[in-house]
């Protein structure tokens, strides 16, 4: 295996650990969000996941990117579901 391909599948892993990482703040969304909130929120996360497990060996880069995608749209929605919607922990 060469250097390069070595680097890909690092920067792979990274981006799939760190949606792990992100993982249980969706999980303790469930204090703030209503139900329907959580099962959506979920759905994305493992649509996320599906997605970086699909494109672990051709596309390695963008799965880096998707941990921050991830907790963008988290805190994204908790912030509008906070101020828009009134959920409150």
């Amino acid at each position: 295996m060469d250097r390069q391909r070595i680097i890909e599948r690092v920067a792979a892993t990274l981006g799939v650990l760190g949606l792990f990482a992100v993982l249980p703040f969706y999980v303790a969304s469930g204090l703030a969000a209503p139900f329907w909130a959580i099962v959506l929120l979920l759905a994305f996360w493992l649509a996320l996941l599906a997605t970086a497990i699909r494109w672990f060996a051709r596309y390695p880069w963008p799965i880096l990117a998707m941990p921050f995608v991830a907790a963008a749209v988290w805190w994204l929605s908790m912030t509008l579901g906070e101020s828009l919607l009134g959920w409150q922990a």
